[in-house]
């Protein structure tokens, strides 16, 4: 039998492993067989005890159970409690008690146990026993809290003033958390101790330091009419918590009180010296109730101050979070110099020309310039210390890296702010030294500017001369050059000043300057040197407005025959003729309607009639839209104009390509005759097909 090798079961093989069609969850399961009470045991039958004998066997019976489960396991706790309840239950104290020693020697550091142990003797009414209890259970665990309020209450039910106040004393030795004190306060309270209870406050706000806890006692004895002591216990909060650990929560309390107490100046004082000292980032809630005493109490002088420290402290906020945020800084400078305090103002200055731009681009210094400008004009005007003035721009101008950029304002004011102080030598010195490193067109005018309001033309010539050096393609420079010289008198200068400008290969504005050359040549009386310069800029240019403005150059020019009319009217037809062989036929639009309003207001109805018969026709076309890359995109309409001098050149297009018609017409027989004859001569080619000739003959009549 043992040689024989062991044979597995077999195990059926499952065919369908499909799941099935209902399918059965555990909640399925669990819920069936509560509906069906499979779990629930009946309950044991009851047994009725009729003798003494019977009761020590069941008594006997209950307690070896009990002994026998401790033994198992000495260490539930549980079963201990349930034989002492047992034991309680059926009378015998002395058992329960010796029972829970027993437990108290396996875990005595278990609260329920104790809890258990002394409600137990105070159902009984054993006073001393269970204050026995207490004494032993806040010895060995003084951290366990709800001993010591048992054990309070107990004492208190008892009538045991006294005793329930030395448990309290020998608590508070221990240093226990706020609601301890909190209850021993209220124990002194409901028997009017009043004296008791401040002197544990007084023990309670140095053990536990917290605002709250001296607002709790300064409520204290304002509840209790003590008014004195309560503004008392305030100042002395304020003074214990020092410059460092102060809280708005406190002084909104004191002033709330003395708001209560109708002393509406200290509470005034109160809030203004907790701005003045509590940090910016904690008083929020200060300046919302700061602002609703003053809306209370207060004038609307005070209510401006505390709305003007409101912004104060929101724009510190701004200005923290974002140090170059110069809007922020303009708008907080604002606000400060309102208030006239020049050292908070100077400070606030200093502090936002600090925040210098990261980087070397000019765009990220125009706004940040600005504060070193409105800081000048500040100690200028306001504060009137021109040293300090002095160190402001000199400070700026050091800072700014003018070989990658500059701000020409900044030395233009500098050199005003020199010339008012009368030193015109360190004003031309400072621009001077502006040309030398950053030459620039705003500082060369405002140098020129300068020295006109001077009556230094001599300088100012040398400057023209530098500052055309240095660019000149700038027309307007040119133009202020020769205005200078015009107004001195010396109009030959200016004329040769012109001269040059316009002789220039690069300018910015030629259209400007020819424009100023002409009207200075007419100022001066000169029509026919005037008539040259327009036919010198109609040789490099026949834009529109230059021949209207010629036109009305004429017209209005003084001439000794009075032909004034029979000019301007023939720069019309030179005009015409000229933008017409351009291909120009917008601005030859223009022209014909500046011509029809001069021969309406100037010339008879004949003239009229010949420029309306030179007005176009608008016509609307279509033509294709072509990309930049080359590709059609579709069509639009556009307007063009097709003008009656133009229609006169496409007769003779007409009878040319009717020549071409006749040509072809008479072609057309002559080739016919000649197939024919081919025919004759070769009768091997096949009947109606034209010869190699022919069909050249035919292919270029077509492409005539």
């Amino acid at each position: 039998m043992d040689s024989k090798t062991t044979k597995m079961p077999k195990v059926a093989k499952v065919k369908n492993k499909a799941p099935a069609e209902i399918q059965i969850t555990a909640e399925q399961l669990l819920r069936e067989a509560k509906e069906r009470d499979l779990e629930i045991l009946p309950p044991p039958p009851k047994q009725k005890i009729s003798d003494p004998e019977e009761l020590r066997d069941y008594q006997h019976r209950k307690r070896k159970a009990f002994e026998d489960n401790i033994r198992k396991n000495r260490l539930v706790i549980g079963n201990w409690l349930k034989y002492a309840q047992w034991e309680e239950s059926q009378k015998q104290i002395q058992r329960a008690r010796s029972i829970y020693e027993r437990a108290l020697d396996v875990d005595h550091r278990n609260v329920t146990l104790w809890l258990k142990y002394t409600e137990m003797e105070m159902r009984n009414r054993q006073v001393n026993h269970a204050r026995n209890l207490w004494d032993r259970a806040v010895t060995i665990l003084p951290r366990v809290s709800q001993f010591w309020y048992k054990y309070t209450y107990m004492e208190e039910m008892l009538e045991n003033v006294a005793g329930a106040r030395q448990v309290f004393e020998r608590w508070m030795e221990w240093h226990p958390d706020e609601q301890a004190w909190q209850t021993y306060i209220n124990f002194e309270l409901r028997y009017k101790e009043l004296e008791r209870a401040r002197q544990i406050y007084e023990q309670f706000v140095m053990v536990h330091p917290d605002v709250k806890n001296w607002i709790k006692y300064a409520k204290f004895e304002e509840n209790h009419g003590f008014i004195n002591g309560s503004r008392t216990v305030f100042e002395r909060a304020v003074e214990f918590f020092g410059d460092e650990e102060l809280d708005e929560r406190l002084f909104i309390a004191f002033a709330k009180f003395e708001e209560n107490q109708k002393e509406h100046d200290r509470a005034r004082v109160i809030y203004k010296y907790a701005l003045d000292h509590v940090p910016k980032d904690r008083n929020k809630e200060l300046y919302k109730a700061y602002t609703i005493h003053e809306k209370k109490y207060g004038d609307r002088s005070g209510i401006e101050d505390v709305i003007v420290n409101k912004r104060k402290y929101m724009y510190e906020q701004e200005v923290i979070e974002n140090p170059t945020n110069y809007d922020a800084w303009f708008d907080y400078i604002r606000l400060v110099e309102n208030e006239g305090n020049l050292d908070d103002i100077r400070d606030t200055y200093e502090r936002a020309i600090a925040n210098i731009p990261p980087s070397k681009d000019k765009q990220f210094w125009r706004r940040y310039i600005y504060l070193w400008i409105n800081y000048a004009l500040y100690e200028e005007l306001e504060a009137e210390d021109l040293d300090r003035t002095r160190q402001v721009y000199r400070t700026c101008l050091e800072l700014i890296p003018h070989k990658i950029f500059t701000f020409s304002k900044i030395w233009l004011m500098y050199a005003q702010f020199e010339v008012r102080c009368k030193d015109l030598k360190q004003a031309r010195k400072t621009l001077g030294m502006a040309l030398g490193m950053c030459p620039r067109d705003k500082l060369y005018r405002g140098y020129i500017d300068l020295e006109i309001q001077l009556r230094e033309f001599d300088r100012c010539r040398i400057l023209y001369q530098k500052f055309l050096e240095y660019g000149p393609e700038n027309c307007v420079t040119w133009i202020k050059f020769a205005e200078l010289e015009t107004l001195l008198g010396d109009t030959d200068r200016a004329r040769a000043i012109y001269e040059i400008a316009v002789g220039q290969q690069r300018l910015d504005m030629p259209e400007l300057l020819w424009k100023s050359y002409i009207d200075f040549e007419v100022s001066q009386g000169e029509t026919e040197k005037a008539r040259q310069l327009y036919e010198r800029l109609l040789e490099r240019t026949v834009h529109v407005k230059v021949w209207l403005s010629y036109a009305k150059f004429e017209l209005n020019a003084e001439n000794a025959d009075n032909i004034n009319v029979e000019l301007a009217r023939r720069v019309y037809e030179r005009a015409n003729d000229s933008l017409r062989s351009a291909g120009e036929k917008e601005s030859r639009v223009l022209l014909l309607e500046a011509w029809k309003e001069f021969e309406t207001e100037i010339g008879d109805e004949v003239k009229l009639e010949k420029v309306l018969a030179k007005m176009p026709r608008r016509v609307k076309k279509r033509q294709k839209i072509i990309s930049e890359a080359g590709v059609e995109e579709g069509w639009e309409e556009v307007f063009d104009y097709i003008f009656p001098e133009d229609e006169m050149v496409r007769p003779n297009l007409k009878l040319l390509a009717a020549a071409k018609n006749w040509r072809k017409q008479q072609e057309i027989p002559q080739s016919t005759q000649n197939e024919k004859d081919d025919n004759d001569e070769e009768p091997g080619t096949p009947e109606g097909h034209p010869t190699q000739d022919s069909s050249s003959n035919d292919g270029s009549t077509t492409a005539e």
